[in-house]
């Protein structure tokens, strides 16, 4: 067998290997969820075919799905999509069906992916017929990421009935416990703040995709998708982080320290009714049972990490896109804190976990070499130290903030810097010259690169 050919095996079996966990790992979802009474996420993406669904994630992956088609198939899916569902919601209403607040649109999006599938299995070979089915399954994946998330969000609050807000807590006095202080400013400037800071949460997905989009806008002309992009690097941190929320369950102080939020939490359940505007004292924490409706999602915030790797893909990106991912970034930061959703802590840990995931993913696309597993190793130990400090030594950081304050921001800084560094490292070489080859030598030098398809598959790009 050539060296093409064994790449190229070596590939499927990887992605039949990673498809085969994925479906097993949907399947022990769809149990759990089953299990506590709620339909799981291969239950809720079937009547998501028929029943009115969330629009965002279902047009997101519709939209992600046509960075391989032409302008007119473009056209031709987002008409087809918009028609379906037009005549659905007519079908609805006639019917007398009631669909949930906020679910209207999205089914025929799904349809036109699903379709798009079909057409790439019968009517395409080859090379074209990989890139289409790339296309779906990105386009799916991300609707599928959704599904995941809210099941795992629920299975958290059903498996955890108790919470550590009390250790974060005390640790965040390292810190001056910064989600009080934001809190209380949130509240004097509102009700932009709160518009503002609101639409930007609410929508961090949506700025993803458009990351997503610039970043894959030439996969229709190059017919391959580049060997790094955003969309990776979310799913990953999507898939990694409610594994946290599992060892290290968190509320947040809007919950635990005040009335709640979005209709789940409650001063009965919260161990004071301190947030914002209380200082909160240093006491000896210790687990506290909290209600089975709230998720446990608070460590890491997976909100702070999610905004940091657009920060990060948007660095060379256009100025435009650059001040988009910067302002995505600090007002997410504001929002996580002023809510009452984080504390500052999480956010510590939430930048240490981005930054650990994205130096992973590119180490693995360019081939990992000694900076790139020792960052990794780095920002793993470090994330793990982080998690064991807060669970053990809360009071000893509450009771030095002078110290432990700013060694946990000399921590967080030492990954910012060590990844800065690797990667800009990494960028030099990827765009330094190539020394020239006599003629001769090249005549007599066999080819590394015989196979063109193994070739693309390999060559690091940056990200944005």
């Amino acid at each position: 067998m050539s060296a093409g050919g064994a790449s190229r095996h070596r590939r499927a079996a990887l992605w039949g290997t990673a498809g085969a966990v994925a479906l097993a790992f949907l399947v022990a979802l769809e149990v759990a969820a089953r299990g506590h009474g709620e339909p799981g996420p291969l239950t809720t993406q079937v009547n998501a075919l028929v029943f009115a669904p969330k629009p965002g994630p279902l047009y997101g992956g519709l939209a992600l799905m046509m960075v391989v088609l032409t302008w007119r198939q473009r056209f031709i899916a987002a008409g087809a999509a918009l028609g379906i569902d037009a005549v659905l919601l007519l079908v609805r209403w006639a019917a007398g069906a009631e669909a949930a607040e906020g679910h209207s649109l999205g089914t025929g999006a799904l349809w036109v992916m699903l379709g798009f599938g079909v057409v790439a299995v019968t009517r395409r070979t080859g090379a074209e017929r990989v890139l289409l089915l790339k296309g779906v399954g990105l386009g799916l994946l991300l609707v599928a990421a959704r599904k995941t998330g809210d099941t795992w969000l629920f299975i958290t609050a059903k498996t955890r009935p108790t919470v550590l807000d009390q250790y974060v807590a005390t640790a965040d006095h390292a810190l001056g416990n910064p989600s009080w202080l934001a809190g209380r400013i949130v509240e004097a400037t509102a009700p932009f703040s709160t518009h503002l800071l609101q639409l930007v949460y609410g929508q961090l997905a949506v700025a993803a995709v458009v990351v997503a989009l610039y970043q894959l806008r030439d996969v229709v002309v190059e017919r391959r998708f580049p060997s790094h992009h955003l969309v990776r690097t979310f799913l990953v941190i999507g898939l990694l982080g409610p594994g946290i929320y599992m060892l290290f369950p968190v509320v947040g102080p809007v919950f635990a320290y005040g009335p709640g939020a979005s209709g789940t939490g409650g001063v009965q359940w919260a161990a004071a009714n301190l947030w914002p505007h209380t200082p909160l004292p240093v006491g000896v924490p210790e687990p506290m049972t909290y209600d089975g409706i709230t998720p446990r999602n608070c460590m890491p915030s997976l909100h702070t990490a999610w905004a940091v790797a657009i920060f990060v893909h948007t660095r060379r990106a256009p100025r435009l896109l650059r001040f988009a991912g910067s302002f995505w970034l600090v007002v997410t930061l504001a929002a996580t804190l002023g809510f009452g959703y984080h504390y500052g802590v999480d956010l510590v840990a939430g930048v240490v976990f981005a930054l650990t995931i994205e130096a992973a993913l590119r180490a693995h696309d360019r081939g990992w070499d000694r900076a790139g597993f020792y960052l990794v190793a780095y920002g793993t130990t470090l994330f793990a130290a982080l998690l064991l400090s807060y669970r053990y030594l809360p009071t000893r950081m509450a009771a030095v903030p002078e110290v432990s304050g700013p060694l946990l921001l000399l921590a967080m800084g030492s990954v910012i810097y060590g990844y800065t560094r690797v990667t800009t490292h990494w960028s030099r070489l990827l765009t330094a010259p190539t020394p020239a080859v006599p003629a001769q030598i090249r005549a007599e030098t066999p080819s590394d690169h015989e196979d063109p398809e193994t070739d693309t598959e390999h060559r690091d790009t940056v990200p944005g």
